[in-house]
């Protein structure tokens, strides 16, 4: 279904920047917009270089680098229009592939991390899939808070892969055989909050694990059956949310505010984005073979 093809210049509308794409970011929401036909050409990240600003367009100049998040798609191509609200300069010491694989898992990571559950000094956590994309980005900003990481990996070869994050134990665990060793591990008080990408399989066993008046963050595409739970079934007063890249960032300006702060991190070298794949424009069918396959750790990013 992806197919490179041309298609006349693009020009940019009032309120609109004109971006020359150096990256572009490949999530696996850009499956689910293809299988489901929801766009004509996928992708919601990445960064570039500004050719042409429209008309109302202020701080953006031809040759600025900038980077980008709009659900809007239309990223997997040599060029893109914008609504110049939904993008950002990048510093002069982030490279164009940190810029355009940050900003939609690091953005979600760093909601969690602030707002969802906001991590103090001493907090332990639980982070599934810690070396995945969202996992691994989460780790560090918690690190960075203080906190301390207990990460869930699905096979051994991912270990390395969630230490390098700066997880402080890792256990290899499927299902929710994690409950028993993170019951150990906190000597039976269980974590402040889990953060569960991993699906419905794990939803009973991540609010087990928690301790009293702890947070589940259960977040990313339900797999499987929605979970479902009675209010009085939550134990020990737990709180419960679902966050969506809507609520992260609802106006342009929490964007912004959010993508400053992940740039000062990747800056200051508190935060590595790992880069698992690089593919031609022309190779983003294979790209999507790869991620859907569940076998990639790190960002995937197509190159125009």
């Amino acid at each position: 279904m992806l197919r490179l093809r041309e298609r006349p210049d693009l020009r940019p509308g009032p309120g609109e920047i004109l971006v020359d794409v150096r990256a572009a970011g490949v999530n696996f929401f850009d499956t689910a917009v293809r299988r489901q036909g929801a766009a004509e050409v996928p992708g919601v990240e990445g960064a570039g270089v500004v050719v042409e600003a429209g008309e109302d367009v202020h701080g953006f100049a031809p040759g600025d680098r900038v980077a980008w998040m709009f659900m809007g798609h239309g990223g997997y191509a040599e060029q893109v229009v914008l609504p110049a609200a939904w993008v950002v300069p990048v510093p002069d010491a982030v490279d164009d592939e940190t810029a355009a694989a940050l900003l939609v898992q690091g953005v979600s990571a760093h909601h969690f991390a602030t707002v969802s559950h906001p991590v103090r000094p001493g907090d332990v956590v639980l982070v599934h899939a810690a070396a995945g994309g969202v996992g691994a980005i989460l780790t560090q900003l918690v690190k960075a808070r203080g906190g301390t990481v207990i990460g869930l990996v699905s096979r051994p070869e991912k270990v390395e892969i969630a230490t390098g994050a700066g997880a402080d134990h890792v256990l290899v665990s499927t299902g929710d055989a994690f409950v028993e060793p993170v019951r150990e591990l906190t000597g039976g008080e269980g974590v402040h909050a889990v953060f569960d990408g991993a699906g419905a399989t794990t939803f009973d066993a991540s609010l087990t694990v928690l301790r009293t008046h702890g947070t589940l963050v259960f977040y990313g595409p339900l797999i499987g059956e929605v979970p479902t739970i009675r209010m009085d079934q939550l134990p020990r007063s737990v709180r419960l949310t679902y966050p969506t890249t809507e609520d992260h960032v609802r106006a342009p300006g929490a964007f912004a505010a959010h993508a400053a702060e992940l740039f000062a991190l990747v800056e200051k070298g508190e935060l590595v984005v790992r880069i698992g794949g690089r593919y031609p424009l022309a190779e983003a069918a294979r790209a999507h073979t790869d991620i859907e396959s569940r076998t990639t750790t790190g960002k995937l990013l197509l190159i125009p």
